[in-house]
């Protein structure tokens, strides 16, 4: 299943991630955080039905989500959502918060959780944008020490 092409990006597909995407997700990864996750992270999600790419003739984008257990709850996890740079503010990375949300609502998740950079307004933007609120900081949350903040959007 693909979704719409998001505003001012034509032919841009979300579909789930293949091999031969690898290398252009790990490149955007790398270019994207400072801390950037290994290759082989990539490699071990490959397969599951929340690693997604938005491509159109090449990656410009990837989010990588699953479910984990809170206390027996089901929760969804935005583990990992990255746009190329020259593709950023186009709805690349709409689309694929979109896509990841729809993904989990569907394993019937309780609410969907991640964790973003204090200092990354733009994403914090985007996940307000997409419900999901503001729950606590988590002190020295990244390698560097910077905090992370905790974002949960209810389901259903």
């Amino acid at each position: 299943m693909t979704t719409a092409s998001p505003p001012g990006r034509a032919g841009v597909n979300v579909r789930p991630a293949a091999r031969a995407d690898l290398l252009e997700v790990y490149r955007i990864e790398t270019d994207s955080f400072a801390q950037p996750w290994p290759f082989s992270a990539f490699e071990q999600y490959l397969g599951n039905p929340g690693f997604f790419v938005a491509a159109g003739e090449s990656v410009l984008g990837y989010v990588v989500a699953d479910t984990v257990s809170n206390q027996g709850i089901p929760l969804g996890h935005v583990k990992d959502i990255a746009v190329r740079q020259e593709a950023r503010g186009e709805g690349v990375g709409t689309a694929l918060l979109r896509r990841a949300i729809n993904l989990l609502e569907t394993e019937q998740v309780h609410a969907i959780k991640l964790e973003v950079r204090a200092s990354n307004d733009r994403a914090i933007e985007l996940y307000r944008a997409h419900g999901f609120e503001y729950r606590r900081t988590i002190e020295g949350y990244y390698n560097d020490g910077e905090d992370g903040l905790l974002f949960v959007r209810p389901c259903g």
